[in-house]
């Protein structure tokens, strides 16, 4: 089962306990920073490298990545394609679904993460969660493997799995 954190965005706030967030038990790290300009979510990236054992995969910035030497990027559903970036470098490539036609357009990625399989525990969501049947006809459909987000917790991650996903992401379930 694949273990995929993302960060909760509040690097800025406390970098120090930012970091002590930061799990060795995990897959991926995905580093979602959305607020920080280039060179500081730059700086936060190298840093987070030097300091996990995990691959770190940059949220929406392939330049980032790239310049930084990350394992991989995560992209946003609609965006670029992740066939385009697997012949730019050799990148982990995420993309995020959120529907049917977002999952087929996954094709080339290496994970989708599909959101929002429950209600959202970190933020607010206006979309449906989509729940555990329509996780498992998602899963049937995808030509990569699917990990589920959104509500994730210990008690829902063996529904998740038993659905066919093949792991779980979160901010708050990796959150300490």
């Amino acid at each position: 089962m694949i273990r995929y954190q993302i960060t909760d965005g509040t690097a800025a706030l406390d970098p120090e306990r930012w970091f002590a967030r930061l799990r060795n038990d995990v897959d991926f790290i995905q580093i979602r920073e959305p607020e920080l300009a280039a060179r500081d979510l730059a700086d936060l990236v190298r840093r987070a490298i030097e300091v996990s054992s995990c691959p770190i995969l940059v949220n929406d910035r392939i330049d980032i990545a790239l310049a930084c030497g990350a394992a991989g990027a995560h992209l946003r559903s609609g965006g670029v394609s992740p066939r385009i970036v697997k012949r730019l470098e050799n990148l982990i490539v995420s993309v995020a679904c959120h529907n049917l036609d977002e999952v087929r357009s996954a094709e080339g990625a290496d994970y989708a993460i599909l959101a929002p399989v429950f209600k959202p525990l970190s933020k607010s969501d206006s979309r449906e969660p989509l729940g555990i049947a329509n996780l498992q006809r998602l899963v049937r459909v995808s030509s990569v493997p699917v990990i589920a987000l959104g509500g994730i917790t210990e008690a829902n991650t063996t529904a998740c799995i038993e659905a066919g996903a093949a792991g779980v992401a979160g901010i708050t379930l990796f959150g300490r």
